[in-house]
């Protein structure tokens, strides 16, 4: 379980509807916000150290703002926050733009110019290709729910006119792949939604151009939206004296550059809309059970499910949604991750998508922290999210690009790309070929794991010969690409050992472990062929051609490589894939490998994708190759008090096919316990045929 950190000094208090963002150089900025139980609204910003653990009050300068909730703090050119909209302690919803600066704390407004969107709170903004883009929110003294998307080019500081997208508030939205996606929140029926809506802006050219504005009615070329909350000319407050409006430190009263029109049906988004609704599934998470927070990494969605006090620790949990395959799946229990004994009220994520912090504070405070019994955000739990399996930003990306990017000229059918497809050519191919080859790697035959020493089956010795009897066929590489892309042969190399004087080396491990690793050096990819899709059962690198992508064994085999040979890049790749493709046939054989290699999460989540799956994963050629030591293991991974259950009984409480145990009696919220329930089994079964699966619109 990741460890919660107490923090020291100007800790404030457990704001509600507060911007708080990761900056970058282990520093959080809390800004806004008002007191859960004073409802007094703030304007003050807070500095959270994370290396000193320390909440500080920061002295801001300028045109300060007035007090707000509800709003949206962006990190902006890597050294600003840029802030939008709110609602102040009048009620007032805001729809100005201030700047923070980081390194000098002073506040700056910009001068806008354009139609200026209707004030608004607990909407979604997100920064892309220099344009602040603005989703839904609530507005007006009715709490009216807003379905329009509108931008602010950051280069001219010009709004752009508003269409209609999709009514939500307290939502989330980031862009990938050319979309902007809105998830979660709350819809016009005041219900939690896990609906996932998308835009595609790519290639629009209302959102990748300048701004145009002008009134609906001049522009026929969109039909009007079927319905949208009422709009009306919004009149021009009273100036007063200050750059912003605002007298430094004191509440706010909002100043708009000038009148905004909203209409009372604005044209549709001059684009794509599409939505996703989940029905039901074993992975889907609930959202009206525990409290959630949606965010963005590594090309998926990430659903934060954490304790709230009408829920079980079991309900708890983080999931992602591949937005590339449209599937779901759980990362992690939230046994694993979330003390039950803490609440957790905001979550934030560094630029990467590496790491994520989660700010609460104890269920109890504690007096003897110097609370007073009073709550505050004193506490930070830290996810690093690449132990589970995501691969960053940057990194998805790079992947993600690799499978897109044509191949070479000297090679036009292969998954790689560019020089790493030439280079493929040239992989264990003799020397007499002209291949250039000048180096020779041995390992151990491809042997059952089942008759391998359980002593000796963890630590790879590189040594010049094979002392342990005959081993593989020669694998032949070239030296250059080995010293430039693998750490250890270098070091090996340059201190002349044995292997310098003989051109020879044994890596003893199985030969198609060692076959893929090597691969891997000269394509820099494990990624599977979109020709051959995720890998078949149990087919090993050996028996394939070179060009092929590695199978799931082969990857399970590089695991431990990569944390033998120290190769933190190799072992990212390695367990996304793992994780990604896990499947019957192989989780047994990934297990194992997760264990040697010392990868704790992968191990569980393995593991208990056997404990679900039982009587499919011990029919399996998979299960049967284990070491008798890794079958033992595996074994116990099943709790003290655990039992096997037969299909029949699962089929009567819904936990078939890796349903959540008991999750197919009750749909709605938090039902269990409610065993006398009076619906018939036939009943639930006839509901589940109609709900299961997802729509597409």
């Amino acid at each position: 379980m990741p460890k919660i950190i107490t923090t020291v000094g100007q800790r404030p208090a457990c704001l509600v509807n507060a911007s708080v963002t990761y900056v970058g150089n282990d520093q959080i900025y809390a800004f806004g916000g008002f007191d859960q139980y004073t409802d007094e609204v703030y304007n003050h910003v807070l500095k959270l150290n994370l290396n000193a653990r320390q909440w500080s009050l920061v002295d801001n300068y300028g045109d300060i703002p007035g007090v707000r909730m509800g709003h949206t703090a962006c990190l902006w050119q890597g050294d600003k926050l840029l802030v939008y909209g709110g609602e102040n302690e009048h009620r007032v919803h805001l729809s100005d733009v201030i700047i923070f600066d980081l390194k000098t704390a002073h506040w700056t407004q910009p001068e806008l110019s354009g139609p200026t969107p209707r004030g608004r709170a607990r909407h979604a903004a997100v920064i892309h290709d220099d344009k602040l883009f603005i989703t839904g929110g609530m507005t007006g003294h009715e709490n009216s729910i807003l379905g329009d998307i509108c931008y602010l080019d950051l280069k001219t500081w010009t709004w752009s006119r508003t269409w209609h997208f999709v009514p939500r508030y307290d939502h989330s939205g980031f862009i990938y792949n050319g979309r902007l996606w809105i998830s979660g929140g709350v819809t016009e029926e005041m219900e939690r939604t896990g609906e996932l809506w998308w835009l595609d802006i790519r290639g629009t050219p209302a959102f990748e151009g300048a701004p145009a504005y002008g009134m609906a009615s001049e522009d026929p070329s969109y039909p009007a939206a079927p319905r949208f909350s009422n709009f009306a000319v919004v009149p021009t407050a009273p100036p007063i004296t200050g750059n912003t409006g605002y007298a430094a430190n004191s509440s706010s009263v909002q100043v708009n550059p000038g009148p905004a029109i909203h209409h009372r049906n604005p044209p549709l988004a001059p684009a794509a809309i599409s939505s996703l609704k989940f029905v039901s599934g074993p992975n889907v998470p609930a959202q009206n059970i525990g409290y959630h927070f949606h965010v963005f990494s590594s090309g998926c969605l990430l659903d934060f499910v954490t304790p709230a006090s009408v829920i079980s620790s079991l309900e708890t949990s983080l999931s992602a949604f591949d937005l590339e395959t449209l599937k779901w799946q759980r990362l992690a229990d939230g046994k694993d991750l979330f003390n039950p004994n803490y609440r957790w009220h905001y979550c934030c994520l560094d630029e990467d998508g590496t790491s994520a912090w989660l700010l609460g504070c104890p269920n109890q405070p504690n007096r003897a922290q110097g609370n007073d019994g009073e709550e505050t955000l004193s506490d930070v739990l830290h996810i690093d999210l690449r132990k589970f399996g995501l691969l960053g930003n940057a990194l998805s990306q790079e992947a993600k690009e690799q499978t897109h990017i044509p191949s070479s000229d000297g090679n036009g059918f292969s998954h790689l790309s560019g020089i790493g497809a030439d280079l493929a050519r040239t992989f264990d191919t003799p020397p007499e070929s002209g291949s250039g080859t000048d180096f020779i790697i041995t390992a151990n035959p491809d042997t059952e794991y089942s008759d391998m020493d359980d002593d000796t089956s963890s630590i790879s010795t590189v040594t010049s010969e094979n002392k342990n009897g005959p081993g593989s066929r020669p694998i032949h590489v070239h030296r250059f690409i080995l010293s430039a892309r693998w750490p250890h042969f270098a070091r090996l190399y340059n201190a002349q050992m044995a292997e310098f004087h003989t051109k020879k080396m044994h890596i003893p491990e199985p030969y198609s472990a060692v076959k893929a690793f090597l691969y891997y050096l000269y394509t820099d990819s494990i990624a599977a062929s979109p020709a051959s899709g995720p890998a078949s059962p149990i087919p090993s690198f050996s028996g394939l051609h070179t060009g092929s992508s590695p199978t799931l064994e082969d990857v399970a085999g590089m695991l431990v490589m990569s944390n033998i040979y120290g190769m933190p890049r190799l072992h990212h790749l390695c367990v996304n894939r793992l994780v990604k493709e896990l499947d019957i046939q192989h989780a047994a054989l990934i297990f194992d490998r997760a264990s040697v290699a010392q990868e704790a999460w992968l191990k569980r989540r393995a593991a208990s994708f056997c404990m679900t799956h039982w009587g499919r994963i011990v029919r399996t050629e998979g299960f049967r190759r284990l070491r008798r030591s890794a079958m033992l293991e595996l074994c116990e991974e099943v709790d003290q008090e655990g039992r096997v259950v037969g299909g029949d009984e699962l089929e009567a409480v819904g936990g078939l096919s890796g349903s959540r145990f008991g999750g197919g009696m009750y749909r709605e919220g938090r039902k269990r316990g409610r065993a006398n329930s009076s619906r018939s089994i036939d009943a639930e079964e006839s509901e589940s045929v109609d709900d299961d699966g997802m729509e597409v619109s």
